[in-house]
This record gives structure tokens, sequence and C-alpha cells, in this order.
């Protein structure tokens, strides 16, 4: 019987400093052999990668993540697959599933959504898998932070403005208060925080900042699936933006993204195209 808590407990029994042996084989965009975990993008068709697009096309079945997978994407590039969804199954049911049908010589593919290494819950799936005796490794994907980003065509990152970048989600189910580090990320000032969420959690979540004394007017972007055909952005501040979602009637994910950057708002010329950077030592000199 498979056991996927089993495989979960060992790996975390193994000292830290234990290195799979195949990172020095293989780098991130290399086909190898087992079950690839293929970030979809976030949900754009055309931002799946190169590699993640000739894996799926290949495959034999396509276990995905339900409506976080642009079906256009599923119906483009797996139509000739067996589509299996992972909503509503748990790792009992999903690792033999994957497994039975890999040991039958079938192609399998585990496509996420954005990226696995953000709020993906890969490696759970990974370990267990490869405690049954089946390879895995990961395709990179592009995050939904990153797709908003260029939607709104800013950087996450201004000189000036935001020199650092926090991936974060609030308090609810799976993060316990103590944990959440939101209000934090927001106080240092230079950082761009960007908010996994589902639209419904935005007026708690702002709520909280507002109760803990940050500034009203810090703006705040929520752009809703971003890169699908109904995305949509709204702006607004930390007091205003819950009304607003509110207001919009969505109930789907959305990226949060709080701090000046997503306004283009203040920031300075960058060093790297200010002259110094092309200057050999001897014009330095002189």
């Amino acid at each position: 019987m498979t056991d996927p808590q089993r495989a979960i407990d060992a790996r975390g029994r193994r000292p830290a400093t234990e290195r799979d042996e195949r990172i020095a084989e293989h780098s991130a965009g290399e086909k190898q052999e087992g079950i690839p975990f293929i970030g979809a993008g976030p949900g754009d068709p055309g931002l799946l990668t190169v590699t993640g697009k000739e894996l799926v096309e290949e495959a034999d079945l396509v276990v995905h993540a339900g409506s976080l997978v642009n079906s256009d994407l599923l119906e483009r590039y797996c139509a000739d697959a067996e589509q299996v969804t992972s909503i509503g199954k748990d790792l009992e049911e999903l690792v033999p599933l994957i497994r039975d049908a890999y040991e039958e010589g079938r192609t399998v593919v585990r496509l996420h959504s954005g990226d696995p290494a953000i709020y993906g819950a890969a490696v759970e799936q990974m370990d267990a898998l490869e405690h049954e005796g089946v390879p895995t490794y990961i395709v990179p994907g592009v995050t939904s932070a990153f797709a908003a980003s260029a939607s709104l065509r800013t950087q996450l990152t201004l000189n000036g403005v935001a020199n650092h970048v926090a991936f974060t989600r609030p308090q609810g189910k799976t993060l316990d208060p103590e944990d959440d580090h939101i209000g934090e990320f927001v106080e240092m000032g230079d950082v761009t925080t960007c908010i996994y969420l589902g639209t419904h959690a935005i007026p708690e979540t702002m709520d909280r900042l507002l109760a803990e004394d940050h500034d009203p007017d810090t703006p705040v972007t929520v752009v809703y699936h971003a890169s699908w055909p109904d995305e949509d952005i709204i702006e607004g501040t930390i007091e205003t933006i819950g009304e607003r979602v509110e207001a919009a009637g969505y109930r789907a994910s959305a990226m949060v993204i709080i701090g000046d950057a997503a306004r283009k708002a203040g920031y300075d010329r960058s060093y790297l195209y200010d002259g110094w950077a092309n200057r050999s030592s001897g014009e330095a000199d002189d």
C-alpha cells in the first residue's frame, strides 16, 4: 500500500547536508528520465516554456492542476493525451495513479500552475514517487508575480524604490498567524511584496495591515488572473483596495502587489546604464 507520508518523513530525517547525487548530472531545462513536474505558467499558453511544451505534447497522460491551468493550454498541447485533474485527490490517490501509469510504460507529466517552486507542493509528490522507485524532475515555469509585473509594464525591483522582493501568502488554512510576515515586509519600505492568494482574502489582509498602523495610502495593485483572457487590474491603497476588489465581484486567484514599484513611481536611473559600467580602467583614471 502506498504511504506518501512515510516517504516525506524519511526525507525529513536525512541530514540537510546530504546532497542528491543527480544535482551534478543535470541542470534545469534538460529532459531527464522519469516524471517531469512542469510549471504551466500563469495562464496564457504562450508562457509555457519550450521544454514544457515539448514534454506535454509527447505525453500519454497529463495530470494537471484543474482550473488553475488554462483549458486553452490543455486543448492546444495535450489534446491527444488522457487528462486527469489533481483537484480533489490526495497524495494517497495521486501517487499510485502516476506510478502505475509510469510502470505501464506510459509517458506521464505532472502539470502544475505557475512555477512548482512557488507554493507548488511538488516536492512531497516527488519524494513519494521516488520512494516508490519512480524518478522525477522539475521543469521551471513562469510564476504569476512575473506575469503581473509584465502586465503592469514595470519591474518588481526599481532603483531607489524597491531593492527586494518578497513572495508570500497570508495566514489562513495553510499558514498560522505567527508565520504571516506581510506586515514586516511592508514596514521595510523598499520591498515589493507579492502576495499569492484568492481575492476573497484581500479585505481581511488589508484590515490586518491597517490594524498594525501601516500607512493607509500605501499603493496596492491587484492583478486578477494575470495573463488570462479575463485579466483585470485593480489599483488602490491598503485602505481602499479591499472594497474595490469586493465591488468587482471576483472570487478566483489574484496577485496582490504592495509597494511603489507597481506604479513605477519615483525610481532612479540604474547604475548599469549610467556610464560607469562601460568605462575601461584606463578611462576611469583619466
